[in-house]
């Protein structure tokens, strides 16, 4: 079932509302790449319950910073093994991020969603890149004309961010936006994610990006407090 989040204060129907952290389900890594490793996704809850939120709505602000995610809940690699998360990692990161920033948030979501199961996951993702596939989204966003910074936050699945991310910023007009790229990883780092951004934000100045490991996300408040401040987003 789709998980409905309350709207942001007056901002436009298809945003989702301010979150903040909380915390459950077990620490693991997200979608990554290397060359042993197949794609690592960030992973769903079973499809006939909601997702656990890793985060809680509060009051809408009055922000120029929209911080637009994806996160999958469910089956994810961790440690080179599986372990199911309640909550997927980059929507940890995206709770801990709006405890340090005014912005409004959205999530990225899927028509399709993908599966709980880990592999079933990597192998529709490889699908949706060999095919070049944007996967149909549940209430896009249809301007950004409200903001002058976008947050993108998203796992890295085989070396890239998730097709939904391009579906996602190929239909906004990103001219004179500054767009910071968020993931989390198993071992990758950042890997293709801003070459992603810098091809279909077309007009965006990409700014630098913050990479965490899916199995350290919720120890990485020094990281994330010094990316926040290097940015100048705090």
């Amino acid at each position: 079932m789709t998980r409905q989040w309350p709207r942001v204060g007056t901002r436009r129907a298809v945003l989702r509302g301010v979150l903040a952290l909380g915390t459950t389900g077990v620490s693991a890594a997200v979608a990554g790449c290397s060359n042993a490793e197949p794609a690592k996704p960030d992973a769903p809850q079973a499809s006939d319950s909601q997702p656990t939120s890793a985060v809680a709505p509060r009051q809408g602000s009055v922000s120029r910073v929209l911080l637009a995610f994806f996160s999958r809940p469910g089956e994810n690699y961790y440690y080179g093994d599986r372990t199911v998360l309640d909550v997927g990692n980059t929507e940890v990161l995206v709770g801990m991020i709006t405890e340090r920033i005014a912005c409004d948030v959205h999530r990225i979501e899927p028509l399709e969603a993908y599966p709980f199961e880990y592999e079933a996951t990597v192998e529709r993702n490889r699908a949706e890149q060999r095919n070049g596939s944007r996967p149909t989204l549940v209430d896009p966003v249809v301007s950004l004309d409200d903001y002058d910074t976008v947050i993108l936050a998203c796992p890295v699945w085989n070396s890239s961010a998730p097709m939904v991310m391009r579906t996602f910023t190929e239909r906004l007009d990103f001219a004179g936006k500054t767009l910071y790229p968020a993931t989390t990883h198993a071992v990758s780092g950042l890997s293709g994610v801003p070459a992603v951004y810098r091809e279909s934000c077309e007009g965006a100045i990409v700014g630098a990006g913050l990479a965490v490991q899916g199995e350290d996300v919720r120890d990485a408040e020094d990281e994330l407090t010094s990316w926040l401040q290097r940015t100048g987003l705090q």
